[in-house]
């Protein structure tokens, strides 16, 4: 029980701040006409965070970052995905107060887009790895499956929640303000981040 509670606290601390992931799914929600859009963003995001917990739990991506060269290329890569969403998300802020305007991006598209943001997103690596993987060593057999699989349900079950939220917001703002304002403050937190990361690499 102790090993559950842990993982679920873990996972949400984790997963609550604004970052790329959250902003992503989010928006499918808000644009989309019915919550199924959203799922497919939803589900890759969710996937994802599944590969990325198991592997940090299991020692994978440790051993990997190990190697400064790798972090380095990582860093390098991620700051440049970031600077390419954010400038993407600054644009599509100003179809937001345009009904015609306002759609998902095709489910294969989703897809693609979630798992970038994803899997070359830094910080989502590193903290997962730093956090969720040592915080797992102190478990052995059962209770590291037991808590790996409690990190997994939470990212799941947030995800879906987001898409979800995103949609409700969606009908209750349908001038789109809301919406523009909350892309462009997006982006410029996206661009921090890129700026914290190229910085990072001075350390």
């Amino acid at each position: 029980m102790i090993v559950i509670v842990h993982g679920i606290l873990l996972a949400f601390g984790l997963i609550l701040p604004l970052g790329v992931q959250n902003i992503f799914v989010f928006n499918q929600g808000v644009l989309g006409r019915r919550y199924m859009n959203a799922v497919p963003a939803a589900f890759t995001a969710s996937v994802c965070d599944t590969l990325l917990i198991m592997a940090s739990v299991y020692g994978v991506s440790v051993a990997v970052l190990a190697f400064d060269w790798v972090r380095y290329i990582l860093i390098v890569a991620g700051v440049l995905f970031l600077l390419y969403v954010g400038w993407s998300v600054w644009k599509n802020s100003a179809a937001a107060e345009r009904a015609d305007l306002r759609e998902t991006f095709p489910a294969g598209k989703q897809v693609a887009f979630a798992a970038m943001v994803s899997l070359l997103n830094p910080h989502a690596i590193l903290d997962t790895v730093g956090v969720i993987g040592t915080s797992s060593l102190r478990y052995e057999g059962t209770e590291r499956l037991a808590f790996a699989l409690t990190c997994v349900a939470v990212s799941w079950v947030w995800f879906f929640s987001l898409a979800f939220a995103g949609r409700m917001a969606g009908r209750l703002d349908q001038s789109g303000r809301g919406l523009t304002l909350m892309n462009r403050a997006s982006a410029l937190l996206i661009w921090g981040s890129a700026a914290y990361l190229l910085y990072s690499l001075t350390d």
